[in-house]
């Protein structure tokens, strides 16, 4: 009887203890899904938590035949590019597709017009040779993108 009193008490103890951890995860959860009013404004929100963007789809370009040397210096100009659209907070993402389809990679500029997002896509040295070309759209995501290239540098062990 002894023993069945300690094994209730030890379970009721032990249910306690999980309800409690239970309870603490659940508040964690509910303050971190709290709106924040200033970070919203700070990143461009709308009251959806959305924001515009023009995405580009990079596309393999007429101008694909640089020699060896040529064509490593012109994707290093051209990751240099992306670095300093990023640093500028005009480029929020940017990245390759896998495979060796036409379909290169993807930009998400920080603009409101499609013309602007035209002007930073000519800075780019693999689009003024001809390596690669750009189709523009008009895209409507979420406005937490603005923190990705933040987020991303403290993840990174090596720079690019």
């Amino acid at each position: 009887m002894k023993n069945l009193f300690l094994l209730v008490l030890f379970g009721i103890t032990l249910l306690s203890c999980c309800e409690n951890k239970k309870a603490t995860v659940e508040t964690q959860q509910s303050t971190d899904t709290i709106y924040n009013e200033i970070l919203a404004k700070q990143i461009g929100a709308d009251d959806y938590g959305m924001k515009k963007y023009v995405i580009a789809f990079l596309k393999r370009g007429p101008n694909r035949n640089q020699d060896s040397i040529t064509s490593v210096n012109l994707q290093r100009a051209h990751l240099d590019n992306i670095t300093k659209l990023a640093e500028d907070g005009k480029l929020v993402l940017a990245g390759p597709f896998f495979g060796n389809d036409d379909l290169r990679g993807i930009y998400i500029f920080n603009v409101e017009t499609i013309e602007e997002a035209e002007k930073l896509t000519k800075s780019d040295p693999a689009i003024q040779a001809g390596s690669l070309s750009m189709e523009l759209k008009e895209w409507y995501g979420s406005a937490a993108l603005m923190l990705v290239n933040d987020l991303h540098k403290k993840t990174a062990k090596v720079e690019i």
